[in-house]
């Protein structure tokens, strides 16, 4: 195909078969109902988990009354671990969660969870204990509790109260306090900051010891990182003023250091790194065996990464990996190196994608576990013979399949079809829970013995979901193949809209997100506003650019220092290639996005001349000298070692060049991309003398959501589309 033909149309092989109809009956899809779920599929039942024994797991029932007890092999209700109308002394009706400890002789019961950030949650904590069939508060003391972590043996529990760390002994009742120095904005033990949890997806930094003898955990001194305020307006005559730490590039990050605790004499230690000490921590955990505690370490540019052993007694740290990268190392893939008999297993990209490696205990690289021009996705853990699960996107960046690979290196496929799989695997392996949906089909949950290719028993297959679906109006999605100015392939979706005339032509919206190693065009379930607005007579396109996940590293990478450079020129050349379609009308092309979608969609309008008529930007970073130091510098370095990167990258610096019409919408309480982005450009806006229109959500995070507010944003945003695009 020549460079000048930018489209591939085609399917990619995926067998879409008579979903590629449009129905032509029924309803139509509306945004009240999208916003409420009423098209998501139902999972298999809050709470599952499997238990230490590895042939049974556990869930609540639906009343959150009672946690069950079920056999994997079949399926069958064994018994009743707890239920608020039989338990002592229980004062509640209902609960929210539960944590099991793992000889099963008590289980924590948590009530009125409540969010703080994205992951993190404070919550009132009961003990309950089963041989005593009695309920009781964990802390006398009152007040919610985070982080509530069982010791190995399950006689304490360690949990976070104000940012100081507690320990609960169920033999002599009694709580001792391990640290007293929090103070809110200043110092944290155990729990993390807020760019901690935002970025290194981590909200515990605290862990047991094989023995029960030593408690690890971070202290986290925020003392020194800037402080941002937002006004909250509530409905009152003065707004009250909502203040917490947020390091912005390149300005000061949380102190964090490693402690030791010793339960038995309740000494406290400090890590001792020498000139090595970590700059950020973003996991810790006892390996299981020797006392040795493993430290993540990452330098500030996070393209160092280094693994400690620590030994709880001599405290003497032992660098047992080093790993450096051009770019950076991904941090996230941290969280998913597993300990194992021996050793561990680790996710690298030494060899251009992501592969598991197994790893001695002295450091030592035993071998290569996966190979090959694809990415492993996620790794579950080994089992004892040495076997192990791992997620890879081998078939098609698009989709997600399920491997067993033996110590030979034999693989075997453990998933229920094309498209997007994932499994919950009992403690041993024998078992696992299969999740499998396309872009066609609703979630279909199954319980599996391994190595089994038929499944045990379906645990729910959503038809109560597809019979609902066969009554509406529903425009598929088709998977095409885009290529950039570059002449590099892209993948993409199309939906088109119902009552399709290939003679007439249509306006599009492009809807992207297109940050680092994010994806948007994947073989899976989900409807969402696409299919109202395929009712009002849009085209709907999706494509994923340069910097997107799982086509290997140098693809994930190519942005690296230049954040929004290659995405918003895709995105440009995404829209040439489909105003070349005979029923796509070139001059009413749009583009939305959200957070860094709608960073990219201002970088595409004030670089994309009139390539696009409309765009609609929610939540954008406008400069990444705004956004936080982890994220930003991850991609960016800081503003002073990479100056032209960041005015490359900028919006502010590009506003004057706007000349598509804009909707700009950002609720006024984000947290993660601050307003003040908004109210910038729009000040770029204003002094170039250039239309724009602008909604602030008031008191909303950057999700938008509670109450009316997602269907009002909705809304606004379609009717903005039908009035001039």
């Amino acid at each position: 195909m020549k460079k000048g033909t930018l489209l591939a149309l085609g399917l990619l092989g995926l067998s879409l078969t008579t979903a590629l109809a449009t129905q032509q009956t029924g309803r139509t899809m509306t945004i009240e109902e999208i916003n409420s779920g009423a098209f998501a599929s139902r999972s298999a039942g809050r709470g599952m988990r499997s238990m230490s024994d590895g042939l049974h797991y556990t869930m609540m029932d639906k009343a959150h009354k009672a946690i069950l007890r079920y056999s994997f092999a079949t399926g069958q209700l064994v018994d009743t671990l707890f239920s608020v109308d039989k338990a002592r002394e229980c004062e509640f009706k209902t609960f929210d969660d539960y944590i099991l400890e793992p000889q099963g002789h008590h289980i924590l019961l948590l009530r009125d969870k409540k969010a703080v950030y994205r992951r993190s949650w404070t919550a009132d904590a009961y003990h309950y204990d089963v041989r005593r069939n009695r309920v009781e508060p964990l802390s006398e003391r009152g007040g919610k509790v985070m982080i509530p972590t069982f010791s190995p043996d399950g006689r304490m529990v360690a949990f976070v109260r104000e940012g100081n760390i507690f320990i609960k002994k169920f033999e002599y009742d009694t709580e001792v306090a391990v640290t007293s120095d929090a103070a809110r904005n200043k110092v944290m033990n155990g729990t993390t900051d807020w760019v901690y949890e935002e970025e290194f997806e981590v909200t515990k930094l605290l862990t047991w010891s094989e023995d029960n003898n030593y408690l690890a955990y971070v202290r986290t001194d925020e003392s020194k990182v800037e402080e941002y305020s937002m006004p909250m307006y509530g409905g009152r005559q003065y707004p009250s003023l909502y203040t917490y730490k947020y390091p912005e590039a390149g300005t000061p990050n949380s102190e964090v250091s490693v402690h030791i605790y010793n339960v038995g004499d309740r000494s406290k230690k400090q890590l001792d790194f020498g000139d090595s000490k970590p700059y950020y921590i973003p996991r810790i955990e006892f390996v299981g065996r020797d006392g040795n505690l493993a430290v993540f370490s990452l330098n500030r540019q996070q393209n160092h990464f280094r693994l400690y052993y620590v030994n709880d007694k001599t405290l003497l740290p032992k660098l047992i990996l080093e790993e450096r990268n051009k770019a950076y190392v991904d941090s996230r893939y941290l969280q998913h190196c597993h300990f194992v008999p021996g050793g561990f297993v680790y996710i690298s990209e030494r060899d251009g994608y992501r592969h598991l490696y197994s790893y001695s205990d002295k450091g030592v690289l035993q071998r290569q576990i996966t190979s090959g021009k694809y990415d492993v996705m996620d790794f579950y853990g080994a089992d004892a013979a040495g076997n192990m699960y791992y997620q890879a996107a081998d078939a098609s960046p698009m989709r997600r399949s399920v491997y067993r690979i033996d110590p030979k290196g034999v693989k075997t496929r453990l998933d229920g079809g094309e498209g997007t799989n994932n499994a919950i695997f009992s403690q041993n392996f024998a078992y696992y829970i299969s999740t499998f949906h396309n872009a066609h089909t609703p979630t279909v949950t199954a319980v599996y013995a391994t190595g089994k290719p038929k499944p045990l028993r379906t645990l729910e297959d959503n038809a109560a979901l597809r019979s609902k679906l066969a009554g509406y109006r529903i425009s598929p999605k088709e998977f095409i193949t885009v290529r950039n100015a570059e002449g590099q392939s892209l993948n993409a979706w199309i939906v088109k809209p119902l009552g399709f005339d290939p003679t007439k032509k249509y306006p599009v919206l492009m809807v992207q997100y297109s940050g680092p190693d994010s994806q948007q065009v994947l073989d899976s379930y989900g409807y969402g506003w696409e299919q109202v607005l395929a009712a009002e007579g849009f085209i709907v396109a999706c494509v994923d650019g340069r910097g997107t996940g799982a086509r290997g590293e140098e693809w994930r990478k190519c942005t690296y220092l230049r954040l929004g450079v290659k995405e918003s020129a895709d995105q440009i050349a995404a829209a040439k290639s489909l105003s070349q379609l005979p029923y796509v009308d070139g001059s009413r092309i749009a583009l939305w996005g959200w957070s860094f979608g709608g960073y990219n969609t201002l970088m595409s309008l004030c670089h994309g001349g009139t390539t696009f008529k409309l765009g609609i930007a929610v939540a954008p970073v406008t400069d990444w000298s705004y956004y936080d130091t982890i994220y930003t510098e991850r991609y960016m370095r800081t503003p002073r070692e990479n100056p032209e990167g960041y005015k490359a990258s900028s919006v502010l610096e590009v506003a004057a060049n706007l000349r598509s019409r804009l909707l700009l919408i950002h609720g006024s309480a984000d947290d993660n991309v601050h307003v003040q982005n908004a109210m910038d450009v729009a000040e770029r806006f204003v002094q170039a003398d250039l239309p724009f229109d602008m909604a602030i959500y008031t008191d909303k995070n950057h999700s938008i959501y509670g109450g009316k507010t997602r269907d009002h944003l909705y809304k606004k945003m379609i009717a903005y589309l039908k009035a001039h695009l």
